[in-house]
């Protein structure tokens, strides 16, 4: 990870990031889609039960489109992981908006979206995720580099939209565990 994104100016990002809902207000018409994606997927309750298990405090910020479309079949799944438990702090920032955040995630000479970072309740950074899960990238590549071609606007499969909330579920779970374990924030903690 790139020292450019230190614990200050990630814990002045994380202030200035928006709520889910704030987020979608800023195109309200796009926002339909971010909607309509966040109400087919669903935790199951193993999933639900994982997150609720959640003890680390773990900020999150996401550098998103509105418009991108990687963001709008992905940033509905951080969300509904992120509401199940009260121990992630999951905030958005716009990439254009925010280019101070967001240049320094760039992958492969690339400003991709959604990437997301995971910190430490002293906003350390911890982890940083994206463009796509590997769900996604298998998906895309048996379309995009085998005998099919996608429509644009097709709709996203059930099963790809679960693997890659498995995908994202993992992470955090993997998130999660790091911060768990890690001796800094036990002594911190007490725990």
């Amino acid at each position: 990870m790139t020292r450019a994104l230190d614990a200050e100016s990630l814990a002045g990002f994380h202030d200035r990031g928006l709520s889910w809902e704030d987020y979608l207000a800023t195109d309200r018409r796009l926002a339909e889609d971010w909607r309509r994606i966040h109400e087919r997927i669903t935790l199951d309750d193993s999933q639900r039960r994982l997150v609720e298990g959640f003890t680390r405090t773990m900020p999150v910020l996401v550098s998103s489109g509105i418009w991108c479309g990687d963001c709008v079949q992905q940033g509905p799944l951080l969300q509904r992981i992120a509401s199940a438990s009260d121990r992630i702090d999951l905030r958005w920032l716009d990439r254009d908006e925010h280019p101070a955040f967001s240049r320094p995630l760039r992958i492969n000479g690339g400003d991709r979206v959604p990437m997301v970072v995971f910190m430490s309740e002293d906003f350390e950074p911890v982890a940083v995720a994206g463009d796509r899960t590997l769900t996604r990238y298998r998906a895309i590549a048996a379309r995009n580099l085998g005998p099919s071609c996608p429509l644009p606007g097709a709709p996203v499969p059930q099963d790809e939209l679960a693997g890659t909330l498995q995908d994202w579920l993992d992470e955090f779970e993997r998130v999660q565990l790091l911060l768990r374990v890690s001796p800094r924030l036990r002594e911190l903690n007490g725990d």
